[in-house]
Order: structure tokens, then C-alpha cells, then sequence
């Protein structure tokens, strides 16, 4: 067996030096990272809660959890007002105009009074010279399920409809 190895002795030998030099090597490489590791980690961990690391860290998670929670309320709350948005009347339309040629001014009215989902109320006064009529039709989806509109009320149903948005105000 000696007899196998010995051509090979020198080649064995420089073998297990380079391997012994790239672990040294290799041990000081791991041994600066650690090193500045531990400078990095002493900076973190100094001060005056340095200690209470672990303390201060389930705090914030718990604030988190309480924070996550008023949102949660928040959006709920967000999509009621969002929901009674479309029920209350936000959509008003106007329309002046003289039904009689003989009579001066733009005396008569319609006016629409619409929800989010253009539904509500048209009111028309007519003025004459014997006296003002005052009449009323209920909206539903921009249109009188009962009566015939007149062209005033539906202008004036258009025009609560095409209100233009805040943001198209701005725009402008």
C-alpha cells in the first residue's frame, strides 16, 4: 500500500494544504462578518430600550392589531354613508319658463328633487293671471311611473342628473 501512495505523496500533501488554506481563509472571511455582525447588532440593541426590544416589538404588533380593527369600523361605517348617500336628495335641477306668451316673466317653475339613484320628486307651479297651481310627481329612475312629463320637468329632471361631480368643478 505504501508502495501505491508514494508517487503520490506530494500531490496528497499539496492537496491537504490548499484545503487547510482555504479553510483559514474561509474562517477569516466568517469571522469579519461576524464581527461587524456584532457591531451592527450592538448598535440596535443599545440605548435606552435596547433591552425591551422584544417589549416594544409585541406593543407595535398589538397597535397594529387595534389599528387594523378601527379600519375594519371605519370602512363599515365608509360604506353605510356611502349607502345613505343614494337615499337623501343631492341632485336639484331648476327650470324657469313663462307658459303663457301674454303674461310677463319667467314666473313658472319646474324643480327636481333627485336621489343617487335619480329617483324622487318633480314640482311644477304654474302661474296665471287668476292664480298659481302647484303640482307634484313622483321620480323613480328619471321617470313618472304615473304621469306624463312636461318638457320643463324633464329639462329640469336633466339638469339634476348632469350636476357635474367636485372634481369636475375643479377641472374646469
Amino acid at each position: 500500500m505504501k508502495e501505491l501512495l508514494e508517487p503520490y505523496t506530494f500531490i496528497i500533501l499539496i492537496a491537504i494544504v490548499s484545503f487547510f488554506a482555504i479553510s483559514v481563509i474561509l474562517g477569516i472571511v466568517v469571522l469579519l462578518k461576524v464581527k461587524k455582525l456584532e457591531k451592527k447588532s450592538k448598535h440596535f440593541f443599545s440605548g435606552k430600550n435596547g433591552g425591551d426590544l422584544e417589549e416594544l416589538l409585541n406593543k407595535n404588533i398589538e397597535n397594529i392589531h387595534k389599528m387594523d380593527d378601527d379600519i375594519q369600523e371605519l370602512f363599515k361605517a365608509s360604506n353605510e354613508i356611502y349607502d345613505l348617500s343614494f337615499s337623501g336628495i343631492h341632485k336639484i335641477g331648476l327650470v324657469r319658463f313663462n307658459p303663457f306668451k301674454d303674461l310677463g316673466g319667467d314666473q313658472s317653475f319646474s324643480i327636481a328633487l333627485l336621489n343617487g339613484d335619480n329617483s324622487g320628486i318633480v314640482i311644477s307651479s304654474l302661474h296665471t293671471r287668476e292664480g298659481t297651481r302647484i303640482y307634484s310627481k313622483s321620480i323613480k329612475n328619471s321617470k313618472s311611473e304615473k304621469y306624463t312629463l312636461t318638457a320643463e320637468e324633464e329639462e329640469s329632471i336633466e339638469k339634476a342628473k348632469n350636476i357635474p361631480k367636485k372634481e369636475e368643478k375643479k377641472g374646469k
